[in-house]
């Protein structure tokens, strides 16, 4: 018997999986943060620069007063950031001491617990990332290792990579990350072990995501192989593209024989809220999935997949889209074996497209031309010597290789106006300017919601927008509103 402990990634994740990062507010947030309290989750898995950006450019709210919120309403629980070390919201690389205000800003705001996930597995860069989290005051600093299937990505890979975390003091734990819900059982059962034997203790966690129906099962087996916390969805916001459902995984855990500390009551009523609140919003839930071999080849997490259907529908292509899949593999074996995550699914199916429209990397994007030139790291496997140098042999990959390099906080400073917030900095340097202005002029984001109002206020916007309702009454049996238009124009009661 083991004992097992969940990190929950509902609130970044889960939104980001399920419902395209959109889907949760502040005053969601904030409403079911207290329940979530109560469960007993060692983590949340709460943010990342993509969800940041999406508050502000999507919902006109402050991320970090969406923090500082949420750190008031779960003072024990720890809340979670996730990140590549080199960029904040923008795809573009940020200065180093840029990164390092970001992280000081993101502790100051509630934040204790950050995923360093390097995309290329650049140790160095890692391990520089991992010392400006420790200096920032990060209690813990989790070292990622993406789970990737190729010719590169074998057993020995991932237990060397293992042993680096572990043998560097700014790491505290170690999670295997499966963003394509790619790890069978089977394969488990050789690299889980040959991950804990290099880790000297270490503990190890797993976030594997429930893509193609694998997860639950190798879950069940995870502690068994030294896993010592599994990463889960709650409600509607498991399943599907996001990660195994937290009631079931606690259900399946314990019927293995291991031992799940958490409010089974307080967890029911965080997904209560949860499936209140997908109803009220129109908000697909999650379900379990048929097994797809296709994704064992492509390994294109849900999320990118679905975007990369709607734009070959609004081209016209859509019956390209088998020759797609088949062109990402090849562009990911020549261009080193990018793991497919964030942002390298973005950058090799977006070069997919361009070779199945036209002539191959006849069009190469500039974030191609970047990972090329190296601004990512170093790839984990050479680079087609072809296709490197037709990349490379082109007018914009010299504009780009002379590029300035990105400004420092005190340039920033100086090129924004005096007496602004360092919070407000960095969203202003990341992002266009209007954006972060509209977010200000909204005011404080709203704080409170309530799934089973949702439609009557809907309602109330709808028709209080026609000018020619002046009166308007709403019964219900734990409800009677009425509401009539004042001379000025304003509702009144």
């Amino acid at each position: 018997m083991v004992d097992v402990e969940l990190v929950d990634v509902s609130l970044r994740d889960g939104n980001q999986s399920l419902w395209g990062a959109t889907g949760l507010r502040t005053a969601h947030v904030t409403q079911v943060a207290p329940l979530m309290e109560r469960v007993g989750f060692r983590a949340l898995d709460y943010s990342s620069s993509t969800a940041m950006g999406v508050a502000v450019r999507t919902h006109r709210e402050d991320p970090w007063e969406r923090l500082r919120l949420t750190r008031a309403a779960m003072p024990t629980t720890k809340l979670q950031f996730i990140g590549t070390g080199f960029r904040f919201i923008s795809w573009q690389n940020s200065h180093p001491e840029t990164m390092q205000l970001v992280y000081d800003r993101l502790v100051a705001n509630g934040i204790d617990r950050v995923v360093v996930l390097d995309p290329m597995h650049d140790m160095d860069a890692a391990r520089e990332t991992a010392r400006r989290l420790k200096q920032a005051g990060v209690c813990e600093v989790i070292g990622a290792l993406t789970f990737s299937i190729s010719v590169v990505h074998d057993d020995a890979f991932y237990a060397d990579l293992a042993r680096q975390f572990a043998a560097h003091p700014d790491f505290d734990r170690v999670y295997v990350k499966d963003p394509a819900g790619i790890l069978t059982a089977e394969r488990a059962r050789t690299l889980l072990p040959a991950i804990v034997g290099q880790l000297g203790g270490t503990p190890l966690e797993l976030h594997s995501h429930a893509t193609i129906g694998l997860s639950p099962l190798t879950y069940s087996i995870a502690p068994e192989l030294g896993v010592e916390v599994v990463q889960v969805g709650s409600g509607p916001l498991g399943n599907g593209s996001s990660l195994p459902e937290a009631r079931r995984t606690v259900a399946n855990l314990r019927e293995m024989g291991h031992r799940v500390d958490v409010d089974d009551r307080a967890l029911g009523l965080v997904c209560d809220f949860l499936d209140g609140l997908a109803v009220a919003e129109e908000l697909p839930a999650g379900r379990p999935q048929d097994f797809d071999a296709a994704f064992l080849h492509h390994q294109i997490a849900g999320g990118v997949m679905t975007t990369t259907r709607r734009q070959l529908r609004e081209i016209g292509m859509e019956h390209r889209f088998e020759a797609l899949v088949e062109e990402v593999g090849t562009v990911r074996a020549e261009l080193g074996h990018p793991i497919m995550v964030t942002p390298f699914p973005q950058m090799v199916v977006s070069q997919a497209l361009f070779n199945v429209i036209g002539e191959r990397y006849a069009t190469v994007p500039d974030q191609v031309i970047r990972y090329v030139l190296g601004s990512f790291g170093r790839p984990t496997a050479p680079i087609d010597p072809a296709v490197h140098d037709r990349i490379l042999d082109r007018p914009r990959a010299r504009e780009l290789a002379s590029e300035p390099p990105p400004p420092t906080p005190a340039e920033l400073r100086r090129r924004f106006r005096r007496g602004i917030s360092d919070e407000e900095l960095l969203l202003r340097a990341h992002m266009p300017e209007d954006q972060v202005d509209e977010m200000l002029a909204a005011g404080p984001a709203p704080r409170h919601f309530n799934p089973s109002l949702a439609p009557v206020l809907t309602l109330l916007r709808e028709l209080g927008s026609r000018r020619s309702v002046h009166d308007l009454a709403v019964t219900t049996p734990g409800l009677r509103m009425s509401v009539r238009r004042t001379a000025g124009g304003g509702p009144g009661a």
